[in-house]
């Protein structure tokens, strides 16, 4: 039987590594730059999951990781952990983000899945046990790998969980495939 802990730790680290590989062998400006019209952008979510990590398996349960994240001061833009400013380098954010991964792991070696926390942006729902909010930063994390897919497969068509992710099949025929489903919608459009 798996340890149910461990379980969530290993799909944590799944989510986490198919983030860290979106961003590799892109050029500095298509690793940063805004793909959606809400500023999505591939590094901003590395800095965005490192930040709430630091937040959610440290100061949630009395952890604080020291670490001074200037971008959740009050009279910061509430998205301003979501891109990276010029001076904020690609190797920095990796850095931040795997050091709350090395936080994280001290959490989880530390406490039980039924330790009680407090996320105190929660309001009153914020009293949590670690498992909740491992399996909150699961959720959040894959989300987050999910708008990366999108991402990088606009910027460059690489697409799936990890290089040469074995779910997908290079040989297929995209183009064939995404003109079937173009043809489908315009049919049930009425747009023909």
């Amino acid at each position: 039987m798996t340890d149910p802990k461990q379980t969530l730790i290993d799909y944590l680290q799944s989510a986490r590594d198919a983030i860290v590989w979106k961003v590799e062998g892109l050029s500095e400006y298509d690793a940063r730059r805004p793909m959606t019209p809400t500023g999505t952008n591939l590094l901003g979510l590395v800095k965005h999951l490192a930040s709430v990590e630091l937040g959610y398996f440290g100061d949630t349960f009395g952890r604080p990781s020291g670490i001074q994240l200037p971008w959740h001061a009050d009279d910061a833009d509430p998205n301003d952990d979501l891109f990276l400013t010029a001076d904020e380098s690609r190797e920095w954010v990796l850095d931040l983000y795997r050091t709350a991964w090395a936080h994280a792991a001290e959490t989880f070696a530390e406490l039980d899945l039924d330790a009680p926390g407090r996320v105190p942006w929660w309001g009153d729902d914020g009293e949590v046990t670690l498992h909740q909010v491992l399996v909150h930063m699961v959720a959040e994390t894959q989300r987050h790998a999910g708008h990366a897919d999108i991402v990088r497969e606009t910027l460059d068509g690489r697409a799936g969980r990890k290089p040469e992710d074995g779910n997908l099949d290079e040989t297929y025929d995209w183009p064939g495939y995404v003109a079937k489903v173009e043809a489908a919608a315009r049919d049930a459009s009425g747009d023909v």
